[in-house]
């Protein structure tokens, strides 16, 4: 027998299932570059403001709680390739950040979000060794329901004399976003014109490195609470590394000071210092880690990129004590100061340091993945 009301009660929570979407978070259709674009999930007109404003329906749990999504006006990213940091405004990096930060919260509270880029494809494109690029950009793209294909030196026909170009046409034919990799500066962001769809940076030689300085500046906000008056000292191989080069550049957009330690044959390149400078953000140079540490906020470490020299002899001979920290400089160090460093690491942190909870450089790898969801989400026109 049905018991009086079963259909009544079968109505209200038929309601209430659409009114929530099921289990996720509601997203409104998207404007795509792609002919036949995946189903999006239905939402109401009452949740669109502006046809430019995207809104977003809290994404229930078992424990009752929900994801909440900041509201998003069109941030003009959509779409665009992402190959320096010069193509971010600090708005782009605001909205960046706290959707950054809302998909941290999500995954550390094991909420689903793979519904967000389903049906989604990631190719990822890696002429150069990486590992936390390539692994946080395609655990980003699968968290969020994704799918990914790669190709890598090794691999592909480029043994056959195929060209780059010719290789992101055919890749970015077969995806909706590209991460591209390669050892020599500039060509990422030239090949980015033959890109059918967006193509992002995974760096390019000792040129720039977008997404890491991306998220350099995510984690300075998430364990300081601002990155504005902060003093970061950048230190190692400043040279060759594109970490800071991007970091540096990206850094003007707020109210920083920027302190530089390495040796002289490896000072930062003069086009970053004459980039920082035509911004009104003030520099200096340090000989040592001792001398500079003691006001800095966010001490940024980098390793002595030993795959830049044609020569070992000549690598040996600028490695030195200035800049290795040890757990005896740290003492001289402000509490809450950070340590940084874009990994992997060789031996200018000493691992007796990483018990100090100063040090966040392992949580700064896993910001990345979550960065890096952001990123995906924003180019693709998500959030």
């Amino acid at each position: 027998m049905v018991k009086p009301g079963y259909g009544q009660d079968v109505m209200t929570n038929r309601e209430t299932e659409d009114q929530t979407l099921d289990v996720g978070l509601g997203f409104p259709p998207t404007i795509t570059r792609m002919p036949l674009p995946g189903l999006p999930i239905p939402f109401t007109s009452s949740t669109i403001e502006t046809p430019k404003t995207f809104g977003y329906i809290p994404k229930p749990t078992n424990s009752g709680g929900a994801v909440e999504l900041p509201v998003k006006v069109d941030h003009g990213l959509v779409a665009k390739h992402v190959v320096s940091v010069g193509c971010f405004t600090r708005e782009h990096l605001h909205h960046l950040f706290n959707v950054a930060h809302t998909l941290r919260v999500a995954v550390k509270r094991e909420r689903a979000l793979d519904h967000m880029l389903k049906g989604k494809v990631l190719a990822t494109m890696f002429n150069e060794a990486s590992t936390r690029t390539i692994c946080s950009f395609q655990a980003a793209m699968l968290r969020l329901g994704g799918s990914v294909i790669s190709s890598d030196k090794k691999t592909s026909s480029s043994k056959k004399g195929e060209t780059l170009a010719d290789a992101v046409r055919v890749l970015s034919g077969y995806s909706d976003v590209v991460v591209l990799r390669h050892p020599t500066p500039g060509v990422v962001a030239s090949a980015s014109r033959f890109s059918r769809c967006p193509l992002i940076s995974g760096g390019d030689g000792d040129g720039e490195h977008p997404t890491q300085a991306l998220l350099d500046v995510f984690t300075i906000r998430e364990e300081l609470g601002t990155v504005n008056g902060m003093t970061v000292t950048m230190v190692g191989d400043l040279k060759h590394g594109r970490t800071v080069h991007s970091l540096a550049k990206l850094l003007t957009l707020y109210r920083v000071s920027l302190r530089y330690v390495s040796p002289e044959e490896l000072s930062m390149p003069q086009q970053v210092v004459d980039y920082v400078a035509r911004c009104g953000i003030p520099q200096s140079t340090f000989k040592s880690i001792e001398d500079a540490i003691a006001d800095t906020d966010v001490l940024y470490m980098t390793r002595m990129q030993k795959e830049r020299y044609s020569n070992p002899d000549d690598f040996n001979e600028v490695m030195t004590n200035n800049f290795v920290l040890t757990p005896h400089i740290m003492t001289r160090a402000k509490q809450r100061m950070v340590v940084l460093h874009p990994l992997p690491r060789n031996n200018e942190i000493v691992e007796s340091v990483d018990s100090d909870p100063r040090a966040t450089y392992f949580r700064q790898a896993e910001n990345g993945m979550y960065l890096r969801m952001a990123l995906l989400c924003m180019v693709l026109g998500k959030c």
